[in-house]
């Protein structure tokens, strides 16, 4: 290819937002000329690796967004730690079905278990397939909403708690809720329903939900738009935090 060819595309693919494809066309007709590619063959060339950068570009700016803590994968967990837990029940969660069918996925156990582990990989893998998503955890969720009530902004701070097609609500039942602040929880509930998937993790067993959201007829409305479409998965194993912290401990006694 001549230069002022590879120049006028380049300057081209600038102008039509595809700055890969104006940094990289020289790497890509030097790959056609090596495979002997026919022009179909470079064009798709071409287009699959613009559009692998621009997904690998969302998916970034997705996680940017996300809020998330962390960026863990399902990789990263150790099923053997748990042998109650059937791998596959999550590995069907990360076919990512239920965020296709707008349902939720509520992950219940002690602390400690890796609940919010296989919640955000489930995001993760969410937001790599394409989908919105964002992380919160109950307290933040309320506090800020609180806020944003007593400022006359309610309606647009839900927005954020609505807009994604996935939101991970984290650590339900570790403080108790006023009446008020588990009307604000409904309204996140029930105006997702159907209408967005909701991952969430909890130390409590829906039985005690009543406790939680100190309103036991609050409570089995929330439970009733949540459950309706969900997949629940019970982990009662042993904790992950304090596995690693007797190791620690271990190690620390054999050094003295």
């Amino acid at each position: 290819m001549s230069e002022l060819v590879s120049t006028r595309i380049r300057s081209t693919a600038a102008k039509l937002g595809l700055p890969h494809l104006a940094e990289a066309i020289n790497e890509y007709t030097r790959r056609a000329d090596e495979a002997k590619m026919g022009y179909l063959d470079f064009l798709d060339l071409v287009l699959s690796e613009e559009l692998a950068v621009r997904d690998d570009r969302r998916f970034r700016q997705g996680l940017r967004l996300s809020r998330l803590p962390h960026h863990k994968t399902l990789d990263e967990y150790d099923f053997s730690f748990q042998p109650d837990l059937d791998p596959r029940k999550i590995k069907d969660l990360a076919t990512l079905s239920f965020v296709e069918a707008k349902a939720n996925a509520a992950l219940l156990g002690p602390p400690g278990v890796g609940k919010t582990h296989i919640a955000i990989a489930l995001a993760v893998a969410a937001c790599r397939a394409g989908y919105s998503i964002y992380f919160t955890s109950l307290d933040d969720m309320v506090r800020n909403l609180k806020t944003a009530e007593a400022a006359g902004r309610l309606t647009n701070k839900l927005g954020t708690y609505l807009r994604p097609s996935v939101l991970v609500v984290d650590e339900v039942g570790y403080q108790p809720l006023e009446r008020a602040e588990a009307n604000l929880v409904f309204q996140v509930i029930s105006k997702r329903y159907e209408k967005g998937s909701i991952i969430l993790t909890s130390n409590k067993t829906f039985s005690e939900w009543g406790q939680v959201f100190g309103d036991e007829v609050l409570a089995t409305a929330i439970l009733d738009r949540l459950l309706h479409h969900c997949e629940v998965v019970p982990i009662n194993g042993p904790s992950y935090r304090l596995k690693n912290r007797l190791k620690a401990i271990e190690r620390d006694t054999e050094v003295a």
